[in-house]
């Protein structure tokens, strides 16, 4: 693809995202606003329509004979869901469980198709997943493996990462391969082959679930209604004060539900492409250039300066978004003309950073991790329920 291409196809995408979250008021964008809607209504229908037919077994899920645990939400992006997955597997592998955990992998890159014919023909059968971790080793990048499998994979050795669209076929490979007794299905909240025992469901408590109409008009995946399929929910981003309308909202659909509040939590400042580590006091005071390809920019650039940042640029790029060598021409460019002290971005945006990359500037990521604030023995309760189901209460 050609960089004119690449930047007409994300600048309609940010066009897009302006129009969802109203910050558009033109008259195009009306017009434009008006014709997802329509698109929305089409998906409604689809999205309920699949539910219906596995619900009345028409289509059918498929058992694996060993614990799924789903960790999802009902919105497009933006929950904070990787630190969560990554807390629930540790905890689950230092009980003693052998876990892998499945994702899609999305915005991977994929095997070429005459790799995957070439197999087909000479096995007689699918390819198997990708293995992103087989538990000691971390075997693929983040292009191959995605974004956030190959973080998950960096972050948790003994837990084994897998990536492929078809996670019934992943969760099977990881049973027979690796002899995985629990799998912890990422995103995988409409992945409905694939039923869970528990289903985890995130909701960002900043911005719930934005404007209330389902893609593409909205963020919303599936109607609010299917909170009622949540066994636990997860309110993520919290500042921990009570939101008690957003928890009415939940219990309408689903009453009773344990609800857990959690905040993310900067931990340090770790340097790119060095064991090089700094704590949060080192931004204090600093003049510094922030960058990030994440859904909600907002929340990083906020973070640093909490922590005392002055931020003298920032740089915002589409979620998931590949860097380009004339990125960071442009983002050192301008590091170096405002004389910044160095350069803060997230730790998802770090893992897309070519190895070896020249940095006139240094530049550090943010690492996160998950704090649970409410609800905590709801959270272990989980995990026992998990790890010691022939001693715990039976799971509905």
């Amino acid at each position: 693809m050609s960089s004119w291409l690449k930047r007409q196809i994300n600048t309609f995408e940010q066009y897009t995202i302006d129009v969802i979250f109203g910050r558009r008021e033109d008259v195009r964008a009306t017009i434009f606003a008006a014709f997802l809607q329509s698109l929305s209504v089409l998906f409604n229908g689809i999205a309920q329509a699949r539910l219906w037919l596995y619900r009345k077994r028409i289509l059918h899920d498929q058992p694996l004979g060993c614990l799924v645990v789903v960790v999802g939400n009902l919105t497009v992006g933006g929950t904070g869901k990787t630190p969560v997955v990554e807390k629930f597997a540790r905890a689950l592998r230092d009980r003693g469980r052998t876990v892998a955990i499945l994702s899609r992998g999305y915005k991977s890159k994929a095997p070429p198709m005459w790799k995957k014919w070439w197999y087909w023909l000479s096995h007689t059968s699918e390819p198997p997943p990708r293995i992103v971790s087989d538990g000691k080793k971390v075997l693929l990048d983040s292009e191959q493996a995605g974004d956030e499998p190959f973080m998950l994979a960096r972050n948790l050795p003994g837990v084994i990462v897998l990536v492929d669209k078809n996670r019934v076929k992943a969760g099977t490979y990881a049973v027979k391969k690796f002899g995985c007794d629990t799998l912890i299905l990422d995103d995988g909240f409409q992945y409905l082959p694939l039923k869970g025992r528990l289903n985890l469901l995130l909701v960002d408590k900043t911005n719930p679930f934005g404007n209330g109409h389902l893609l593409p008009r909205g963020i919303l995946r599936e109607p609010i209604k299917h909170l009622e399929r949540a066994s636990y929910v997860f309110l993520t981003k919290s500042n921990g004060q009570r939101d008690s309308e957003l928890e009415d909202l939940i219990h309408q659909h689903n009453p009773g539900v344990d609800i857990i509040e959690c905040a993310h939590r900067p931990q340090y400042l770790q340097r790119f492409g060095s064991d090089e580590r700094q704590p949060l006091e080192f931004l204090k005071g600093k003049n510094v250039g922030a960058f990030s390809g994440i859904a909600v920019p907002e929340s990083f650039e906020k973070f640093v300066r909490d922590l005392g940042g002055h931020i003298s640029f920032t740089r915002r790029f589409l979620d998931h978004y590949r860097f380009a060598y004339e990125d960071f021409v442009e983002i050192f460019s301008a590091a170096l003309a405002q004389k910044v002290a160095f350069i803060v971005t997230t730790e998802k945006d770090a893992v897309r950073l070519p190895d070896g990359l020249p940095c006139p500037v240094p530049v550090y990521y943010l690492r996160l991790e998950i704090d649970i604030i409410r609800g905590a023995a709801d959270f272990d309760e989980a995990v026992d329920r998990i790890c010691f189901p022939e001693t715990a209460m039976p799971i509905g």
